[in-house]
């Protein structure tokens, strides 16, 4: 039969296991702060690519409104110029009979020519319907309707130009409109074809 080991034994067998189950507690304790520290890198990386991503969609947003700025700066500008371009188109529509007059009408053309090449170098564009063109609502702006036998929302008139800057419209075609001729009310025409039945 073993021998039972004594009471001083078993206090230095667990005084050895002791250490080792300190040591084994620090490490535990180690493992879970390393941990702990590789949870939180990872958080603030991943809130780091986020900020960089919010930076660089913010970045894109700006250069893209800095852009379109750019593009349409003179909008204002162009819009007050307009009713002068209006003005010589009217003015030029009209061939003068007096000499003298022809002369200064050249100038004149001349004048528009180059204002309008210098409106086409910042964008600017006409819009020319001809008459007998379809209606475009979205480029036009019908001030008459004319009553007319052909197609209806046909132009039959031309009042002033359009303008277009890029792809923007700053000011739109105003136009005579065909429609067809709206028939008499058929109240009207059943009354007299009753009086006639009696």
């Amino acid at each position: 039969m073993a021998e039972m080991p004594k009471n001083d034994d078993l206090e230095i067998v667990q005084e050895a296991d002791s250490p080792k189950k300190s040591i084994k507690k620090k490490i535990d304790q180690l493992n879970e702060q390393v941990e702990k520290y590789k949870a939180d890198a990872e958080h603030w990386k991943n809130e780091y690519y986020r900020a960089y991503a919010d930076t660089k969609n913010l970045r894109n947003s700006l250069e893209k409104e800095h852009q379109t700025a750019m593009k349409y700066r003179a909008e204002g500008f162009i819009d007050d110029l307009l009713p002068i371009l209006d003005s010589f188109y009217l003015a030029l529509a009209n061939e003068p009979t007096d000499p003298a007059l022809k002369n200064y009408l050249v100038g004149f053309q001349y004048i528009y020519r180059n204002l309008l090449t210098v409106l086409e170098n910042e964008g600017v564009s006409e819009i020319t319907p001809k008459v007998g063109d379809k209606f475009d609502p979205s480029t036009m702006n019908a001030m008459e309707v004319i009553e007319d036998e052909g197609e209806e929302n046909r132009v039959l008139k031309i009042y002033s130009k359009g303008y277009k800057l890029h792809d923007r419209l700053i000011k739109p075609v105003n136009v005579g409109v065909s429609a067809h001729k709206k028939e008499e009310n058929n109240d009207s025409q059943i009354e007299s074809d009753t009086k006639g039945e009696n």
